[in-house]
């Protein structure tokens, strides 16, 4: 019986051969048409001078330091028909942490700070918003690892979230307020944070796993009602957070209680001792009673949406239960105008935006415009993608926060010119720590501005208080954090 061998048999290795030969077959005629192109190719870039120009120098050079417009650095200068009237100071540095949102608050807030109490240097405490965020952030990613224990360990909505934006400033400052940086100093773990955040991380992600396997057990049992599996799961999530809050406070610091007074001593611009007692929630409300950030909300260009409505993304926050992320959606034209209406009104702006597109930070430079790097001229190429295309293709999106502090306008038209940018990279960056911001590149690259309601229009304050947003996913381009 087991001798006969059939016919069908016997043809498999013959067809699978034949295929076999006929794939490489195919990969033997694709690499020559290749060579056939390439050869092509070579003829048509070796004819061009100044490819060959191109190819002499860029093959021992950076291209993005290399071709660089002398003549648009000469025509965006660091100068400005409006600046927010009162200057302050340091420049901030936020060094190797992810902290720009938060510098840019709040180098804002210390707008009020300074003038209020006649200060010639002043900076609020960033580490002590970073510890507060980074707590309800771990939080926030176990609250959401109970909420989503049904769904696979590996869908996206189980990721962790870093940065921020602005709403989560809100959050945070109504929540634990301000304090003053020699009340809450600089870490070495705030101020180079990678290897903090890679700790917290592997144990976030141990503690979700914790969770899920705690719910699945819970869930299967019929002795328990959800509202009992909820509550064993927090139980157990704030016997996790203990082991969050002791990482932090050993790398950070214990930082005062949002409302436990201190007294803060100080010197004024003319040299007079002088001190400020009170809770960090009164230090906030006392020195943000102008624009109240509060009251204050984001205006976004997103063309690939429609405008004149309101949006959040989904699953995007750091204080559970706090206030939601919205954002506005309308024209850079009307970014704009609120921008210079805020910077006349002397009220700094925070915006985000994509900063390493088509910019230079260099010291003595500082300048962001479309015109400064000559990728076309030089390759001989068309970069054509559209803002709204970018975002579609994840080629851009917001990566950084800073603030705007003034504004050239044109005379006859009143319309901007150039942006006056504060940047938190430190005094070495950029012109003195300082960027220039096109009106062009404001057009491509910024994608949000945050006004207070008074500043705004009126129709878009509208949208923003309707409370009806439309909710993009939390991969969503607009979920992107500064």
């Amino acid at each position: 019986m087991g001798g006969i061998v059939s016919k069908a048999a016997n043809q498999q290795p013959t067809k699978s051969l034949e295929r076999e030969r006929q794939s490489t077959d195919e990969k033997v005629r694709r690499a020559s048409e290749s060579a056939q192109h390439t050869d092509a190719w070579e003829s048509t870039a070796s004819a061009d001078p100044k490819i060959q120009l191109a190819r002499t120098v860029l093959a021992h050079s950076n291209i993005k330091t290399t071709l660089t417009s002398r003549e648009t650095r000469i025509a965006v200068p660091h100068v400005f028909s409006h600046e927010v009237e009162f200057r302050t100071g340091p420049v901030t540095n936020q060094k190797s942490s992810g902290r720009c949102w938060l510098f840019a608050t709040t180098n804002v807030i210390r707008y009020e700070v300074m003038k209020k109490l006649k200060l010639k240097d002043f900076q609020c405490s960033q580490s002590y918003m970073f510890f507060w965020d980074k707590l309800n952030k771990s939080n926030y990613y176990l609250e959401l690892s109970i909420e989503n224990a049904h769904l696979p360990v590996d869908d996206r909505l189980t990721s962790l979230v870093t940065g921020g934006q602005w709403d989560m400033v809100v959050n945070l400052l109504e929540t634990y307020g301000l304090v003053p940086l020699p009340l809450y100093p600089e870490s070495f773990h705030s101020s180079a944070s990678s290897s903090l955040n890679k700790l917290l991380k592997l144990k976030l992600r141990e503690h979700a796993l914790t969770l899920r396997n705690l719910s699945a057990t819970l869930r299967a049992s019929s002795s328990f009602t959800s509202e009992q599996v909820s509550a064993m799961l927090r139980a157990k999530k704030e016997q996790l957070m203990q082991e969050v809050y002791t990482i932090m406070t050993a790398t950070l610091g214990v930082p005062p209680k949002p409302d436990t007074p201190f007294t803060w001593e100080y010197y004024s611009e003319d040299g007079k001792y002088s001190k400020w007692e009170g809770t960090p929630l009164e230090f906030y409300k006392a020195f943000t009673t102008r624009y109240t950030p509060s009251e204050c909300f984001s205006l976004i260009n997103d063309p690939r949406n429609e405008y004149n409505k309101l949006y959040t993304v989904d699953k995007l926050g750091n204080v559970w239960g706090g206030r939601q992320v919205l954002y506005v959606n309308t024209g850079t034209t009307e970014l704009k105008a609120a921008v210079v209406r805020s910077i006349k009104a002397g009220q700094p702006v925070f915006f985000g935006c994509d900063v390493n597109q088509f910019s230079d930070s260099s010291q003595d430079i500082g300048i962001m415009d479309l015109d400064y790097h000559q990728y076309q001229q030089a390759f001989n190429i068309q970069l054509s993608l559209t803002k709204a295309q970018r975002l579609q293709t994840n080629e851009s999106s917001m990566t950084h926060a800073m603030v705007i502090s003034g504004v050239h306008v044109d005379e006859k038209t009143g319309s901007p010119i150039r942006f006056k940018v504060e940047n938190s990279w430190g005094e070495e960056s950029g012109h003195k720590g300082y960027m220039v911001m096109s009106d062009k590149w404001f057009d491509e690259f910024v994608y949000q501005v945050v006004v207070h309601k008074s500043l705004a229009p009126k129709e878009l304050v509208r949208v923003f208080e309707s409370g009806d947003p439309t909710v993009l996913p939390a991969w969503d381009p607009m979920g992107a954090l500064a």
